[in-house]
């Protein structure tokens, strides 16, 4: 009975996680994926020289409120057991998300953030797509999971690039301020990742996980489809 009342909760705390994502989505400002709040906007334009606790924080802040990075970890994270493989998944995530952070500011190349940002949308419903064994029973195959969590990693670390590009950053301090905030994404990353952690190893008790984990997993794909229409929206209205 005890078992059965703890994979019942589990499964409406799955919902009222993802209900908690949705108001965020359509509420905050802030929860725009890769969205800078105003005020840390006003600071990033009118830093000048190194200044490396506060982009700590502000790589940190963007990490654990970063609902679409958050979203593709749990999913890339959901059925490993091993701290080896955790490690070695985050890590190439991490390791793309950094190259393309770095590389795409201190470039300068034009991106349009609201096509990124759509792709950061595909990489959520891929990744819960997957969980739920969908490439093996539609296609008959699995993508190389190394490969692609790495591929948008890169494409994680782009969306973020676009927005501070828009930002005009001082050129003073630039690279070590990069640097430093990366630092603090990482940091943000462990931190968000421990707290995941700690649900899912919970979750894992029920004897019901399996049926859970399907329910969640296609609320992930569900939020995944949200954030793609809402950038796609934005796009063909001309919208930021």
């Amino acid at each position: 009975m005890q078992e059965n009342s703890l994979s019942g909760r589990f499964g409406w705390y799955g919902i009222a996680i993802f209900t908690a994502i949705m108001v965020a989505f359509f509420t905050m400002e802030a929860a725009l994926a890769h969205g800078v709040a105003d005020d840390d906007k006003q600071f990033l334009v009118g830093a000048a020289g190194a200044n490396i606790p506060a982009f700590l924080y502000l790589g940190a802040k963007h990490m654990v409120t970063g609902y679409d990075h958050l979203l593709f970890i749990a999913g890339v994270i959901f059925f490993l057991y091993r701290f080896h493989d955790i490690a070695v998944f985050v890590s190439l995530f991490s390791l793309g998300h950094s190259i393309t952070l770095i590389v795409g500011v201190l470039s300068g190349v034009g991106i349009d953030a609201r096509i990124v940002d759509a792709i950061i949308g595909l990489s959520v419903i891929w990744k819960a797509f997957d969980n739920l064994s969908g490439f093996q029973t539609v296609f008959g195959v699995r993508p190389n999971l190394k490969l692609t969590v790495f591929g948008f990693g890169l494409f994680h670390g782009l969306g973020l690039a676009a927005k501070l590009q828009d930002l005009e950053l001082s050129k003073d301090g630039l690279f070590t301020n990069l640097l430093s905030f990366n630092v603090g994404v990482e940091l943000g990353q462990i931190l968000a990742l421990a707290i995941i952690l700690v649900f899912m190893n919970a979750a894992r008790l029920s004897q019901r996980f399996v049926q859970n984990a399907t329910a969640i997993n296609f609320m992930i794909m569900a939020a995944g489809f949200v954030l793609v229409f809402y950038q796609l929206t934005l796009l063909a209205l001309g919208m930021e």
